[in-house]
C-alpha cells in the first residue's frame, strides 16, 4: 500500500473511481471505490468481467453507506443481472432452495 500512496495523500486515485488513502486513516491494506451510485456499479462490472467474483465491502460510516450502496448501487447491479435479492429466485418468489447454488457469492446471506 505504502507504494500506492506513497505516505502522502497526493496521487491517491491509482485508477478510475479506486483510491488508495485508506492506508493513511488505519492501519493494513485497503482500496476504496469512490464515486457516485453509477461509477462504483461501472467498477463492480468491470471486475466481474476479468473473473472476480467476489468482494469484501466496507464504508465509512458503516451504517450510512450500506444503506449508500443498498439503495443506489445494487439496484444498477441487479438490472446488469450482476447482483439479485438474497433469498429469492427470479427477483419476486422466495428461493424454494435457499442460496445454495448462486450465481452471485458476494450476494450470499448468512446461514
Amino acid at each position: 500500500m505504502l507504494e500506492l500512496h506513497g505516505g502522502t495523500a497526493a496521487n491517491l486515485e491509482v485508477s478510475p473511481n479506486l483510491w488508495a488513502g485508506v492506508g493513511l486513516g488505519r492501519g493494513g491494506a485497503g482500496t476504496a471505490l469512490v464515486g457516485s451510485h453509477q461509477e462504483v456499479a461501472e467498477r463492480i462490472a468491470e471486475y466481474a468481467e476479468v473473473g472476480i467474483e467476489e468482494f469484501v465491502l466496507s464504508g465509512y460510516p458503516h451504517l450510512e453507506e450500506l444503506y449508500w450502496f443498498g439503495e443506489g448501487v445494487l439496484p444498477l447491479l441487479e438490472r446488469r443481472g450482476l447482483w439479485r435479492r438474497p433469498g429469492l429466485d427470479d427477483g419476486r418468489e422466495p428461493a424454494a432452495s435457499g442460496r445454495e447454488g448462486s450465481a452471485v457469492p458476494f450476494a450470499v446471506g448468512a446461514k
